[in-house]
């Protein structure tokens, strides 16, 4: 009997010493897995900083746009909803930027983003750059088009707009939904009120719309109409959230999040919030409504203007006598630098410092970056300006002050660059007169200047062409009293 007590303790024991090793590695790598999908690099970089950075593009009613609530201006829509209740499941803080839609997935790809929550659809493109979450809405496409042609286009044919211009937001699915009409001349723009405008223009014969948008601006506007062409089963609008590459842990959140909204009627009630906050400011004039937002884009255009000229007047007289130098590396050095900058755009330059710095870990604002961009761009055309000046003053003045012993560049200093300044003063005046003009560019990167605030307003009123008005008229203003100030002070000093 013992015997066969202490046969069967051995064969236990001999299986539990096989089986227990691995029942270890299994446990341990159980824990090793749920550990693994409980965070992950994105998700630990929001806590750590106790925000959550979300971009969006604000000219989207009802999905995110601009609104007075409690007499101060706010980004709303249930896009935003959605935004916040995500932070909220996070434990952290919300944070938008709102920037130009094109600009989003480069911002998130660079770190300036947590998050892009802005009908952003999922392509199997963007899948290759970032990772998506569960849909949160479908809408499908639809085209918005004048009230006087909706009985050509009521039938949904799309034979109908064969030879036709037709609108559509660049990048968007909507832009895709355009080119699959045969025989359709697609106009892609970036911001949706501009398409607005150029329809009701009859520039374009009708613009491609997710069915929510196209709805708000026909029943804001009665000279709009909506009609369904009969796109493919696979142009249906869907809007997720999208994040940064290999995130599954912050997916698994905003998917519960998601979930739950999209189930329990929640994200039904934040539409509705959005549709009545897109017309909840009817009784105010067109002033009270939306005059702050031209006043505060002049502000910042004239601020990126001054720190822009500041910055290039500096640069460009660097430069300027860099490329004077007799120096082959530094006369290099200042001819490649304004070759570069002035043989490429703006845009290219403003998206290289917002994106660039980034990338090299400095955590420049959009307004900071945009000034940079502009000064640096100034540079260039300044450098040459001055340039000109100096080579203007007659060779015997430099002579004449190393004869008396100054330095070259004592005599640089005090006696040449004085005589130029008064032959340039135009010249720079007029690029004062430029950069005004040309902030409008680093618009792209959500810098509040006067035509970004100009948007604000399109997408708010749902009116393309008076923003646009206003606006231009603010320009004259500013252009037209700078041009009489600089010429007051080429007349005096004239004398």
């Amino acid at each position: 009997m013992v015997t066969k007590l202490i046969k069967k303790a051995l064969t236990w024991g001999t299986l539990l010493a096989l089986v227990l090793p691995l029942l270890l590695i299994t446990a341990f790598s159980f824990k090793s897995s749920v550990t693994a999908a409980e965070t992950d690099p994105a998700l630990e970089r929001i806590q750590k900083k106790g925000t959550l950075t979300v971009g969006l593009s604000a000219d989207y009613a009802p999905y995110e746009f601009h609104s007075q609530i409690n007499g101060k201006d706010q980004i709303v829509g249930f896009d935003v909803s959605l935004a916040k209740a995500v932070a909220k499941k996070l434990g952290v803080k919300l944070e938008i930027q709102d920037m130009g839609f094109d600009a989003l997935l480069g911002a998130l790809k660079t770190g300036k983003i947590d998050m892009i929550a802005s009908g952003f659809s999922d392509t199997p493109e963007r899948e290759s750059q970032v990772d998506f979450s569960h849909v949160y809405l479908r809408s499908p496409q639809t085209m918005l088009v004048l009230k006087t042609n909706e009985s050509k286009y009521r039938s949904g044919d799309l034979s109908a707009f064969s030879g036709q211009k037709i609108g559509a937001q660049t990048q968007t699915i909507q832009e895709d939904a355009a080119k699959s009409i045969p025989g359709a001349m697609v106009v892609s723009l970036q911001k949706y009120p501009n398409l607005i405008s150029q329809l009701s223009q009859g520039v374009v014969a009708g613009v491609v719309a997710e069915k929510t948008i196209a709805q708000a601006y026909a029943d804001q506007n009665s000279k709009f109409a909506v009609v369904t062409p009969k796109f493919s089963s696979n142009s249906t609008g869907t809007s997720s959230i999208a994040v940064s590459k290999n995130s599954p842990a912050l997916v698994a959140q905003i998917n519960s999040v998601i979930d739950k909204v999209t189930t329990n009627g929640q994200f039904d009630g934040w539409k509705k919030q959005a549709q009545k906050q897109m017309f909840a400011s009817k009784d105010k004039s067109y002033w009270q409504k939306y005059g702050h937002y031209f006043i505060e884009g002049t502000w910042i255009t004239l601020a990126l203007a001054v720190i822009g000229v500041l910055i290039g007047t500096t640069l460009g007289t660097v430069f300027a006598l860099l490329k004077l130098s007799s120096a082959f590396l530094l006369r290099a050095v200042g001819n490649i630098y304004v070759e570069y900058v002035r043989g490429t755009p703006l845009l290219v330059q403003a998206f290289m410092v917002f994106f660039g710095t980034q990338a090299m870990g400095l955590h420049l604002s959009a307004f900071v970056a945009g000034s940079l961009a502009m000064g640096l761009n100034s540079a260039a055309y300044v450098a040459e300006i001055i340039r000109s000046g100096i080579e203007s003053v007659d060779r015997g003045q430099m002579e004449a002050a190393r004869s008396l012993g100054m330095s070259n560049g004592r005599a640089m200093r005090l006696v040449i660059l004085p005589q130029a300044v008064r032959t340039i003063l135009p010249a720079l005046g007029n690029e004062f007169v430029s950069v005004i003009k040309e902030g409008s560019v680093i618009s792209v990167i959500g810098v509040g200047e006067l035509m970004y605030e100009t948007g604000v307003v399109q997408g708010a009123s749902f009116e393309p062409f008076m923003p646009l008005f206003i606006a231009s008229m603010i320009y004259f203003v500013l252009t037209f009293t700078i041009s009489r100030a600089l010429g007051f002070v080429e007349r005096r000093m004239a004398r």
